[in-house]
């Protein structure tokens, strides 16, 4: 028994057994193939949010284009009012 227990040593001390080495490359070819997977899901997703952002950016520059004549419309108020102030004089004026 002892005889059959040194030579099974002494036999796989000359064949060592690859399986851990085997099972290491296949456990990191997964973990790379999944990381490579997950970075390019990420890189699609930003070039998306990227692309979103220019139309975005165009969509508030015309925004502000239309709108940018409202900024004088605290001085339309004012010549309004200025308007309607000279014809109320006029009116009086006219009938008084």
């Amino acid at each position: 028994m002892i005889l059959l227990a040194l030579e099974l040593a002494q036999e796989q001390a000359l064949h060592p057994s690859l399986l851990g080495w085997y099972l290491g490359f296949a456990i990191a070819v997964v973990l790379i193939t999944a990381v490579v997977a997950e970075v390019a899901a990420l890189l699609s997703v930003a070039r998306r949010i990227g692309m979103q952002a220019q139309m975005a950016i165009q969509g508030l520059q015309r925004a502000y284009d239309n709108t940018y004549p409202l900024r004088d419309l605290s001085l339309t108020e004012d010549i309004a009012a200025s308007v309607t102030q000279n014809l109320y004089r006029t009116r009086q004026a006219l009938e008084g």
